[in-house]
């Protein structure tokens, strides 16, 4: 075998068989109320931040993940399956990518010293982390669209073979994100020889107006690492929902670079000064580890962690299998922070080059507790003879030209959105097409409102299909014939817009003649609960409820879907007015298997304490339940056993979720 031989890079199809869960059906039901992001501040921490900081942190908030439906079908009762891998590797680095789940670097292997660079996580566990619910742990995130996970973490992504500039196979990974209506690609390159992953990233905007952006590069590794960035200040960001500036590597009193010192989950934005390589890195006790660095557009570096209390170790334990390792993440972005994005001019583009490969230095120099700067100028010392700044620099040179290339072989197929966008906008998106044949059911309605002017009536009764709300489409909307599934989209598309009394109008009206009026139904009981008419509110949920049990058609997946989805906001909603007899007449009606679920058990938990029952229901918690989309941060079940236990009894460690101080 020639030397050229051996360091050819190649490009393949695998699979990667594992512990693990399906994603299961969406929420049919359009997220009029956004999820709930833990990465808000109030207005007090705003103060003495930098000015064009606090101006990020204001441009443009995420309100609503529309037109995203939420991900929350998948359980907990683990089962071999199977996921499509695309493998790309040299003789120094095997990459392993899972294009069906956002393009996930799910491990990074390097094969000279047999060493796993990532925390590789040993299942597939969704849980309810992302924008929009289901989102897994472990290697190498690409995350776009606004603060929090994407919306695309356990979403197929285009991907294709393209040429590299070293004339060897590159993996191309592509999509249209829908938050904010912006096409991305990842470029993933492996030169020759090369200990070094490139990753090319390009966001475009091929709008006529400004957009905002997001991305942060998120890299778990495990959290027995050190982690070292070149920076002296870092602003943390807890989950009281405050932002202030500390020192680094200690604050408090403890060193916050070692991910187990602390007690609770934190972020820790590091102040990496201007002209100063951008890098982070994370070292084992050995001075073994992964470094990150890039391009200077991705200016921001951040360490997210656990910690070592009792929330902390749950959540660990929830998201892979209990007594494996934990991991904390390593992070790049477009900011300072999470909390902000980034303005890209109409018709521009954003385009860098990240590069991950092992880094080794003097395990006592890295460890160094008492000199930061010996520890990161060891780092940084090391990182420049392996991987030269100038280096990645042309690096980025000779890939720009190579990210209009057109892809060969069609590796993976991502979503039909695109090509919908596409086709609306008489777009041209060089080396990203999104071809007409990925156009499914979903997209046909709004293809046929853009070449006809008119939104087809259903063929038959099922759950409404998802809602574009973006301007272009609204507008479409707003002209076609005001038929019953016109004016519920088009009530859709007006409340994402922050026109609610026209939304709610377009509703009633639809609910006039509609043949299916629960989708209506439900919609108005939403914006009566956000104008606090909760009395009413019950009143049309109760109504909803009644009419989808009497029109749903069978027990398949989309039916009890919805059925699930609306019978879980109705007895919430009838709880919160003290209406349990109705409640209960909801739940009685859910299909046996979605009463069974966590979620359901957790309910049926407040339905018995509101019937007075409080002995049962604490013998719903005794007996024990799973919320497998319980959300990151949330605390309602602690809430509810602060109502069930006896004086001085603590929150079961099984249920111990929290992620800050409890009051």
């Amino acid at each position: 075998m020639t030397h050229s031989q051996a360091e050819r890079t190649t490009l393949r199809r695998d699979v990667l068989t594992l512990p693990g869960v399906a994603l299961g059906a969406s929420d049919p039901l359009p997220p009029l109320r956004p999820l709930d992001e833990l990465h808000v501040l109030d207005d007090r921490a705003k103060q003495d931040m930098p000015r064009d900081m606090a101006r990020q942190i204001g441009y443009e908030p995420l309100r609503s993940i529309l037109p995203e439906r939420v991900k929350n079908g998948y359980g907990r009762d683990r089962a071999p399956v199977t996921l499509d891998t695309l493998v790309l590797e040299n003789d120094r680095l095997r990459v392993t990518v899972l294009p069906g789940l956002g393009g996930r670097i799910h491990s990074l292997f390097h094969k000279p010293t047999g060493r796993q660079l990532l925390y590789s996580n040993p299942v597939f566990q969704p849980a309810d982390f992302a924008l929009n619910g289901a989102w897994f742990s472990g290697g190498i995130e690409w995350n776009i669209g606004a603060t929090g996970h994407t919306t695309l973490s356990c979403a197929p992504l285009h991907a294709a073979r393209v040429t590299a500039p070293d004339g060897g196979d590159m993996l191309r990974l592509w999509e249209w994100e829908r938050l904010r209506d912006l096409p991305f690609q990842v470029d993933l390159w492996l030169p020759a020889g090369s200990d070094f992953l490139h990753v090319g990233v390009r966001i475009r905007n091929p709008h006529e107006r400004p957009a905002p952006v997001y991305w942060w590069s998120n890299i778990a590794v495990p959290e027995e690492h050190r982690v070292l960035a070149p920076a002296d200040e870092a602003w943390h960001f807890g989950y009281e929902r405050s932002l202030r500036r500390v020192p680094v590597p200690e604050s408090d009193g403890i060193d916050r670079t070692y991910p187990l010192s602390g007690e609770y989950p934190a972020d820790y934005f590091y102040e990496v000064p201007d002209g100063q390589r951008r890098w982070i890195a994370a070292f084992d006790d050995d001075g073994h580890g992964l470094v990150q660095t890039s391009t200077d557009l991705l200016r921001g570096r951040k360490l997210f962690l656990w910690g070592h209390g009792a929330g902390g170790r749950r959540w660990q334990e929830w998201l892979t299998e209990p007594g494996t390792g934990g991991y904390a993440e390593i992070q790049a972005g477009l900011a300072r922070t999470q909390l902000e994005h980034v303005r890209l001019d109409a018709g521009g583009e954003f385009a860098w080059l990240e590069a991950y490969g092992p880094l080794d230095a003097d395990a006592d120099s890295v460890h160094c507790d008492e000199d930061w700067a010996t520890a990161r100028g060891e780092a940084e010392d090391r990182l420049e003879a392996a991987l030269p700044r100038a280096d990645v620099d042309a690096a980025y040179a000779v890939w720009r030209p190579h990210a209009d290339a057109e892809p060969g072989e069609m590796l993976a197929v991502g979503s039909g959105w695109g090509a919908l966008e596409v086709e609306r906008g008489g777009l041209k998106l060089p080396g990203t097409p999104f071809d007409q044949c990925t156009l499914g059911d979903e997209q046909m309605p709004w293809l046929h409102l853009l070449r006809s002017g008119a939104l087809p009536e259903p063929r038959r009764v099922a759950p409404p299909g998802p809602t574009l709300v973006a301007p272009h489409w609204r507008d479409m909307l707003e002209t076609a014939p005001a038929k019953p599934h016109t004016e519920y989209h088009l009530g859709v598309a007006q409340w994402h817009a922050g026109d609610r009394a026209q939304a709610v109008r377009s509703w009633e009206r639809g609910l006039e003649l509609a043949p299916s009026r629960w989708p209506l139904l439900r919609c108005l009981a939403v914006a009566d609960q956000e104008d606090g008419y909760h009395e009413r509110a019950a009143d049309r949920y109760e109504e909803a409820f009644d009419d989808l049990c009497q029109e749903r058609r069978d027990d398949g997946e989309a039916w009890t879907a919805a059925t699930a989805a609306l019978g879980r906001e109705a007895m919430e909603a009838l709880l919160a007015v003290r209406r349990p007899g109705a409640a209960r007449c909801v739940r009685e009606r859910l299909h046996p298997t979605t009463r069974a679920r966590g979620r359901f058990r957790l309910l049926e938990a407040r339905l018995l304490l509101a019937e007075g029952e409080k002995e049962k229901a604490r013998a719903v918690f005794d007996a024990g339940f799973e919320v497998a989309d319980l959300r990151e941060g949330a605390e309602t079940i602690a809430v509810l056993w602060d109502s069930l236990a006896e004086a001085g009894e603590r929150l079961p460690a099984q249920y111990d979720f929290t992620m800050r101080p409890r009051a």
